[in-house]
């Protein structure tokens, strides 16, 4: 029960079986599922599709005290800033990567297409 807790998943919500938890919920279940047994990475891919602020936050804080890999694609610029340190940038078929946050490869890219 106190896995499930660290993503949101607590009390009386603990106890509804699936079938009644709504999509983010079930999300939170399922990322608490996928990290129980502590695999040394994650691959997450768009993550925070379909969840409330609430369970985005929830996640963030998960997976911060995570100590295993992570490798997140994602278009959130809120949960990026909020969990990554590092940004790869996958360009002409190349990784290479990125030094700054995503916040400033964003305003790189304005520049670049403004030009």
């Amino acid at each position: 029960m106190r896995h499930l807790g660290s993503f949101g998943v607590t009390d009386k919500l603990a106890l509804k079986p699936m079938a009644l938890l709504s999509g983010g919920q079930k999300s939170r279940v399922s990322f608490a599922l996928i990290t129980f047994e502590a695999p040394q990475i994650l691959l997450l891919d768009e993550p925070t599709n379909h969840l409330d602020y609430d369970a985005i936050n929830a996640l963030i804080e998960s997976l911060q005290g995570y100590k295993g890999g992570l490798c997140v694609v994602s278009h959130d610029q809120y949960f990026l800033n909020a969990l990554c340190d590092r940004i790869s940038i996958v360009e002409d078929g190349k990784v290479k990567m990125y030094d700054g946050t995503i916040n400033d490869y964003i305003k790189a890219l304005r520049k670049k297409h403004a030009a």
